[in-house]
């Protein structure tokens, strides 16, 4: 790879203790460092366990705290795959290397039966730590973001520990004016397609044959919306999925749920609301009320949070700029 160097290019040379990771850290073919080199402008050449970095001061840096933070990462006995090389340069951008060891040592990561899930941007990071620290948490921005998967996460952590009882996911049955009493088969079938996002989360973190089990004796709870009126939810980990689709009774009635020891957070996106004749979202009144409330947390997600294919961000992207020309929109919120 040719690149254009500087005049003020710097080099920097690292040095890996354990050559057995570095076939993991460097990728098939070199395939990381290639990305690296891509994403920064640099130049990285490996021989034998040293890699030299050469190119513009602060992205040889970067490309230093990347390496240093994905090498702690193989040490601690995780995988390093491409998307995890892509959610290092991410974080490198807000980050030092001191935390980027930090992250891959554990300290942000979610141990759940099947795997052990990392943030992998910035503003996961902060979302992770801000659903530690406050018992109601609201996810926003748009899809491919990580807000309900990493939600789910915390809720199958928090179960696996012990401390909560139970996991509580619902959904609003709204999606592009359909209507469960016109789809076919009983309740359990009708509801299902509405949640499968929430089934395919659990099915990443826990056996199947475990999902099957606490599904059927009650320590997972999947529920539309509607079934949640009149209950009280103690000893739980909450979780509300594309809240945008709530009206502003249902949002404040799915909060004040909330019981002794529970935990809630609250996920959407305020671009996707699907409420019939341009109703304005639940999701955003409970912003606009309860912004500034001691022990609620916000964590706004942007296109730059996407971690699906690199696509998805520039189609979000184009979205919000062709919304923005186009004006306010009724029942968005804006």
């Amino acid at each position: 790879m040719t690149v254009s160097l500087p005049a003020d290019a710097k080099t920097v040379q690292l040095e890996f203790d354990d050559n057995r990771l570095l076939p993991q850290l460097f990728g098939s073919h070199n395939s990381h460092l290639a990305r690296i080199e891509q994403k920064l402008d640099v130049i990285l050449q490996s021989r034998g366990n040293a890699v030299t970095i050469t190119g513009p001061a602060s992205s040889a840096d970067t490309a230093s705290d990347v390496l240093n933070g994905l090498y702690a990462r193989l040490k601690q006995g995780l995988d390093v795959e491409s998307a995890d090389v892509d959610g290092a340069l991410r974080i490198a951008e807000h980050r030092h290397a001191a935390d980027l060891a930090q992250d891959a040592s554990g300290d942000l990561a979610v141990h759940t039966r099947k795997r052990q899930i990392m943030p992998r941007s910035h503003q996961q990071g902060v979302y992770l730590q801000t659903i530690d620290e406050c018992d109601l948490v609201f996810g926003l921005g748009p899809a491919g973001t990580g807000k309900t998967y990493l939600a789910v996460a915390k809720a199958v952590e928090c179960l696996i520990h012990g401390e909560v009882d139970r996991i509580v996911l619902s959904r609003p049955a709204v999606e592009a004016g359909e209507q469960l009493g016109f789809l076919p088969g009983d309740m359990r079938e009708k509801v299902d397609p509405y949640l499968r996002p929430l089934y395919d989360a659990l099915h990443d973190m826990l056996p199947g044959n475990q999902v099957a089990k606490k599904l059927d004796n009650g320590d997972i709870e999947i529920a539309p919306l509607a079934f949640m009126r009149g209950r009280t939810l103690s000893n739980a980990f909450v979780i509300l999925d594309e809240a945008q689709n709530t009206t502003a009774v249902q949002m404040k009635m799915f909060l004040t749920r909330l019981g002794e020891n529970a935990r809630m957070v609250v996920t959407g996106d305020l671009s996707q609301v699907d409420l019939p004749g341009g109703a304005r979202s639940g999701l955003q009144d409970a912003i606009n009320v309860l912004e500034g409330v001691e022990g609620v947390g916000f964590v706004r997600f942007t296109e730059a949070d996407v971690i699906r294919h690199p696509l998805v961000a520039r189609i979000v992207r184009a979205y919000d700029k062709a919304g923005n020309k186009a004006g306010p929109k009724k029942g968005h919120g804006s």
